[in-house]
């Protein structure tokens, strides 16, 4: 398999390599961006990248991947489609992006895109996303990108974040639904 995984209208979605470690770095560093996933501390380092590149050996469709804007070349965030518990049917979707990529569609554009693929190309049987129940943009990005409200629950994280005593949600499309999605017509943009 190339390094290119897939490529939308605005975006390319490749392979990483041990040269993006520094914008990995630096996209991490910025607490507004992990602020819900570990209160705004950085976790990322060298072996988290090699476990990153592992995926692609175990996984030769699925992993963590780089996206980056089509017409500047810029490094803009990943995205991660990988199986859960080994269940290669029902992977689960994330993403994280610079906060310069934010509110521009970036998000669900990438999303909607992994979702297509993981249904069209890789036989997944559901495709699911979770986050904090106050992560408000990304679960609109979920909604956007076709997925559903499944369940509110309480996740055990190893760090305490504000706002986590309200809970995780679970978000996720079927093929079923997924393909029924398609024969709807698309809706006007904007709404």
């Amino acid at each position: 398999m190339s390094g290119i995984l897939l490529e939308t209208e605005r975006l390319t979605i490749r392979r990483f390599t041990d040269a993006d470690v520094d914008e990995l770095t630096q996209l991490d560093s910025d607490p507004d961006v992990t602020r819900f996933i570990t209160g705004g501390i950085p976790e990322f380092d060298a072996a988290m990248l090699q476990a990153w590149l592992s995926q692609y050996e175990r996984w030769p469709a699925y992993g963590t991947f780089a996206a980056v804007e089509r017409s500047s070349g810029r490094f803009l965030g990943w995205f991660h489609l990988r199986p859960d518990d080994g269940r290669d049917d029902e992977p689960e979707l994330g993403y994280r992006l610079r906060r310069s990529a934010w509110g521009k569609g970036f998000a669900t554009e990438g999303s909607r895109a992994l979702v297509d693929l993981a249904f069209s190309d890789l036989g997944a049987t559901r495709v699911f996303a979770t986050t904090m129940a106050v992560n408000v943009a990304s679960r609109r990005v979920m909604e956007k990108s076709g997925l559903r409200f499944i369940r509110l629950f309480q996740a055990d994280w190893p760090v305490r974040i504000p706002g986590d005593e309200h809970g995780d949600v679970e978000y996720a499309i079927t093929r079923g639904e997924w393909e029924q999605d398609r024969l709807r017509p698309a809706a006007p943009r904007g709404t």
